[in-house]
């Protein structure tokens, strides 16, 4: 393991942040997962629990590793107990620059000095997070894909001020975790949500003029390009609601019109139907 992060603190328990928690822990790290909801914390622990169990039932994961994988992840909602003796803290709250902020600045105040602050974000500017702190260079992106235990790709985002050793530490932690890490300097949208978010609005101005379905557009893109999964049913995934804030924000942030949200995503959200995790989006969910 590498010497320089041991312990990792897991700030908020939802979907990316039980995943990050998890494939830490099965790598051998001490984790601490955090949430301001006992009962979110509670479920966290049992889609862990869930996701080791699917994995020693398809044989990707090896039985004796899920009791030593638990028994490593220590979860609960005391900010300071989550973060004491933390080498690496990663924020995995909601897509809000303000609130991503006032979490680091609360974990910059409590972690060790040397603990490493990471932001899970998937498009914000990690430079506008670094104005918020006193330690700037202790700050970097540290973006992760859904599932976290299935997908190998960790973008690491340098912000203007991070310091080298700290980009070097959580790549070497990436790969020692069994990720695959890409660096990239930060600019809206980095690399990964920039061009996945492009092919999704166009996918979904495409729904809307009528072009093709949604099945048969995202086949397009799984046998025509070799995508695992197209991009409308990649949204249903993510959540309607998390990419139209990507999409306002990048439309805002460079300016460009291929980042306006189409009318049909819009809609969608106000309706509520938000993709797999409310049972409609793109396509339906539904048991």
């Amino acid at each position: 393991m590498n010497d320089g992060i041991r312990k990792v603190a897991v700030l908020g328990a939802g979907t990316m942040g039980h995943g990050i928690a998890q494939v830490a822990a099965m790598a051998g790290h001490a984790v601490s997962l955090l949430d301001t909801e006992a009962e979110r914390v509670a479920h966290a622990l049992d889609r862990i629990r869930r996701n080791l169990d699917e994995g020693v039932a398809r044989g990707k994961v090896e039985a004796g590793l899920v009791a030593a994988t638990l028994d490593r992840i220590g979860a609960g909602t005391d900010f300071a107990a989550a973060l004491e003796g933390a080498d690496l803290v990663i924020e995995a709250v909601p897509e809000r620059l303000d609130l991503k902020a006032a979490v680091l600045r609360d974990a910059e105040r409590l972690a060790p000095g040397h603990a490493i602050l990471a932001s899970n974000t998937s498009s914000l500017s990690i430079t506008e997070l670094q104005h918020a702190l006193a330690a700037p260079e202790r700050v970097v992106g540290l973006h992760f894909f859904n599932p976290v235990h299935v997908m190998r790709l960790v973008e690491v985002v340098r912000g203007r001020s991070t310091a080298p050793e700290v980009v070097d530490a959580v790549v070497d932690f990436a790969v020692r975790i069994g990720k695959d890490p890409i660096t990239v300097n930060d600019s809206p949208g980095f690399a990964s949500s920039r061009l996945g978010v492009a092919l999704g609005l166009e996918a979904m101005r495409m729904l809307e003029e009528g072009v093709a379905s949604a099945a048969d557009i995202d086949k397009a893109m799984e046998l025509g390009y070799r995508h695992p999964m197209g991009p409308l049913r990649l949204t249903d995934l993510v959540g309607l609601d998390v990419r139209l804030d990507i999409a306002r924000y990048l439309h805002e942030a460079l300016g460009d019109e291929r980042f306006r949200p189409p009318a049909i995503l819009e809609r969608l959200v106000a309706e509520g139907k938000l993709g797999k995790k409310t049972g409609q989006g793109f396509y339906s969910w539904e048991e």
